[in-house]
């Protein structure tokens, strides 16, 4: 296996400003680049920006016109933005990671989705959050088990998980069974706490990891964005202070050892070589997978078929029919 130059971006995004935020990543990844980093990571929904409202102040309240611009200004997978994404993964000849707010072309629902372009431009994965948190679901949707997929980049398999599904053991082990060398985690989680989390992750599989998270502090809200007093309310300031995301950024060794950072309270670029070799000789005493793994004992299950809302299918006749879903998984008019 080969060394790999990583750069983990700590930045402020341009709140619900997509175009504005892509203006960032691009200028990010090309320094990054710059610097010889051959896998850039962006953080968790940093395209364009995490929905705040629903921890600065009670959820659904009033709400409306910045939900709208979140609408207005998510990801569709294909679309401008995401050829803006594999435009500058090709021209700078690197893998690009980037979390973002996506939806349906067609849809209303939103989903927190980490894109993987490689370095000839190609969208060679896709992940949607399989759980949101907490007040999260007020905005986003559930992923399903079709994404949950490790990228072979060449110089090793790339996956991870999203935030708190790294909390979600069977869904960590059935990525580790893909043989992922460097999980990349992007996440708005906080404090030592979430530090501690990834150093776990990182001695479980035995693997690198890369935790990378967004900041954003009061003055990095645009002037003119809709209802800005009402959107941080002074009360939420005085408890919790200036920084609404203060970063937490993070690059782990196998071994636990951290490498890089936690860096906090500022935006910054954490680089990193990571020699993938100690992937396999760490995995010598401990393979969660394989040696140390008892499937006479333990089996998972997973179902990694997709579930649209609508299954469409043809009658006997030739005619086209659409079988909905219904609660109980049967096709709707089906005993």
């Amino acid at each position: 296996m080969a060394t790999v130059r990583v750069a983990a971006v700590q930045a402020s995004y341009v709140l619900m400003d997509q175009q504005a935020t892509l203006d960032k990543v691009a200028e990010l990844t090309g320094k990054a680049a710059g610097q010889g980093a051959q896998l850039v990571a962006f953080p968790e929904v940093f395209i364009p920006g995490t929905p705040i409202w629903i921890d600065t102040r009670p959820i659904w309240d009033g709400d409306e016109t910045w939900f709208r611009l979140l609408a207005e200004n998510a990801v569709t997978v294909p679309g401008p933005a995401t050829e803006r994404l594999a435009d500058l993964a090709r021209d700078h000849g690197i893998w690009l990671v980037a979390g973002v707010e996506e939806r349906e072309r067609h849809g209303g629902t939103i989903y927190n989705t980490v894109l993987y372009f490689s370095p000839d431009g190609g969208l060679a994965g896709r992940h949607r959050k399989l759980i949101p948190t907490g007040a999260e679901r007020t905005v986003w949707g559930m992923g399903d088990g079709s994404t949950l997929t490790a990228v072979d980049t060449g110089f090793g398999r790339v996956g991870g998980l999203i935030c708190w599904e790294n909390y979600m053991p069977l869904a960590r082990f059935h990525m580790y069974a893909q043989g992922v060398d460097l999980w990349v985690a992007p996440t708005l989680a906080p404090g030592d706490g979430w530090i501690a989390t990834m150093r776990h992750i990182a001695q479980e599989n035995r693997m690198f990891v890369i935790g990378v998270n967004p900041v954003l502090h009061i003055d990095h809200i645009p002037a003119g964005f809709p209802d800005r007093d009402r959107l941080v309310p002074e009360q939420y300031l005085s408890q919790n202070g200036e920084w609404i995301e203060e970063g937490n950024t993070v690059i782990v060794a196998p071994s636990g050892q951290i490498l890089a950072g936690p860096v906090r309270q500022r935006e910054e670029t954490l680089v990193a070589d990571l020699d993938l070799g100690e992937v396999p000789a760490a995995r010598r005493l401990l393979d969660p997978v394989g040696h140390y793994h008892r499937p006479d004992v333990f089996r998972l299950h997973v179902d990694t078929s997709p579930r649209p809302p609508v299954i469409q299918t043809r009658l006997a006749g030739g005619q086209p029919a659409s079988l909905q879903a219904n609660t109980t998984g049967e096709a709707a008019g089906q005993a």
